[in-house]
C-alpha cells in the first residue's frame, strides 16, 4: 500500500506552478512543475487523496513500468512483463494511449498493438476505448507506461448538471482563483458568473470542501483499493463544511444562468453562502463588509459575442469597479488583450494558458 510510485498531476501547460504550489500546501512529497503537470511522489494513500482534494489537477497518474525498447519485438516482451494484474482488475476493458517521440520506435499504432497485445495475453480487454486507461510514452527510446487513476476528468466535481455556453472548467478556476491571491478569507463577486463556476469553487474552498467528495475515482476499482483505508482519508479530506463570514455572489443578465447556478451551488453544498442575481454589469452593487476580489470570466468574441461590441461590455465593467468597487481586485480571464484594455484598469497580464483552443490569460488589477 505504502510502496512509493511516481505520481503525475496534470495540469493546463502555464497553471505547472500554482499546482505545484497546491501540492506541496497539501503535504505532497517534493512536487515539482514540470511541462504539462507536477511530478510527486507516494503510495496508494497520496493517490487517492490526490485525486480526492486537489483542486487543480485535471488527472492523477502514476507510473507503473520504464524500459528501454528499440524495436517493436522488444516492445512486446518487455510488456508482457508488466505485472498488469497488479494494477487492474482481471478482464477490464482499458483504453490504450501510445505516443513516439525520437524513438526507433516511431509508428504509434503499431506499438500501441504491441502493448494491447502483452495485456490481452495477462487477461484484459485492451483498444482505443475503455473503462481505464493506460498512457505509453516512447520517448528516447524509454518506454514510460502510467496509468490514469482518475477516470472522468477532475474538474466534473459532480455537480454541475447546468452548464452555459464555453463554461469554464473548475480546475481552471481553481488555478486562477489561486493565481488572483485567493485562499478562502475574502467575499468573491463574479458579475458574468454564468453557471457559477468561480462563485461556486471558490466558496467551497472558504468552506473547506474536497473537490472530490461527490464523485467516484477509476482507483476504486483497482485490486489494490482499500475501502476502509479511503473512507478515513475522505472523513480527514472535508466532506462537511466548515463555519465562514465570507459570502459569494453571482450575476449575469441570462435567467437561464442564475436559475443553473442556483441549481449547480444547492448540489455543490454551497447555497448558504452564496447569492446569484439576474442582473446587467451596469447594474452590479458592492456587497456591504471589508474588499474582496472580483473574479470574471467575459466573453471575448472568439466563440461567444462579436468582439466590436464588447469593448462596450469590458469598459462598462471597467466603469462599474471604477466607481464602486474602490479597494478590492479584480482578477479577469480572457484571450483578447485588447478588449482587456478597454476596462480602462492597470492591468497586470498573466501567462497563457490553453482553454478551449484559445490561449487565455488572467489580468489582475487593484482597483
Amino acid at each position: 500500500m505504502d510502496t512509493p510510485f511516481e505520481i503525475f498531476l496534470s495540469a493546463p501547460p502555464g497553471l505547472e506552478t500554482l499546482l505545484a504550489e497546491e501540492a506541496a500546501e497539501q503535504g505532497f512529497a517534493a512536487p515539482e512543475a514540470v511541462a504539462g503537470g507536477v511530478v510527486t511522489s507516494g503510495g496508494w494513500p497520496e493517490v487517492w487523496r490526490a485525486n480526492l482534494c486537489l483542486r487543480g489537477a485535471s488527472r492523477v497518474l502514476i507510473r507503473i513500468a520504464e524500459f528501454r525498447a528499440f524495436h517493436l519485438a522488444q516492445l512486446d516482451k518487455r510488456a508482457k512483463k508488466v505485472d498488469w494484474a497488479a494494477y487492474l482488475p482481471k478482464g477490464a476493458d482499458v483504453r490504450v494511449d501510445v505516443t513516439c517521440r525520437a524513438s526507433k520506435i516511431y509508428h504509434d499504432r503499431a506499438a500501441r498493438s504491441r502493448v494491447a497485445g502483452a495485456m490481452e495475453a495477462a487477461g484484459l480487454k485492451a483498444g482505443a476505448e475503455g473503462t481505464f486507461r493506460v498512457m505509453v510514452r516512447i520517448e528516447d527510446d524509454l518506454v514510460t507506461v502510467s496509468l490514469d487513476t482518475s477516470g472522468e476528468l477532475l474538474h466534473r466535481r459532480g455537480y454541475k448538471e447546468a452548464v452555459g455556453k464555453a463554461p469554464l472548467r473548475e480546475t481552471l478556476a481553481a488555478c486562477f482563483l489561486r493565481a488572483a491571491g485567493y485562499r478562502g478569507t475574502e467575499t468573491v463577486v463574479d458579475p458574468m458568473c454564468g453557471s457559477g463556476t468561480f462563485v461556486i469553487e471558490a466558496a467551497e474552498i472558504a468552506l473547506g470542501l474536497a473537490p472530490g467528495r461527490a464523485r467516484g475515482f477509476a482507483f476504486e476499482a483497482f485490486p489494490t483499493f482499500d475501502a476502509k483505508a479511503y473512507d478515513a482519508i475522505r472523513s480527514d479530506a472535508g466532506l462537511e463544511a466548515r463555519p465562514t463570514d465570507c459570502r459569494f455572489f453571482g450575476a449575469d443578465r441570462d435567467d437561464g444562468a442564475i436559475r443553473g447556478s442556483t441549481a449547480n451551488a444547492e448540489r455543490a453544498g454551497v447555497s448558504g453562502v452564496c447569492t446569484f442575481t439576474r442582473a446587467p454589469v451596469s447594474a452590479l452593487e458592492r456587497p456591504d463588509g471589508p474588499p474582496g476580489l472580483v473574479m470574471v470570466n467575459p466573453p471575448y468574441g472568439a466563440r461567444i459575442g462579436d468582439r466590436k461590441l464588447l469593448f462596450g461590455l469590458y469598459g462598462s465593467l471597467g466603469a462599474v469597479l471604477k466607481e464602486r468597487f474602490g479597494g478590492w481586485r479584480l482578477g479577469m480571464v480572457t484571450s483578447d488583450g485588447g478588449l482587456a484594455k478597454a476596462t480602462g484598469l492597470e492591468l497586470d497580464a498573466g501567462p497563457q494558458v490553453a482553454f478551449g483552443g484559445l490561449k487565455v490569460r488572467l489580468y489582475q488589477a487593484r482597483i
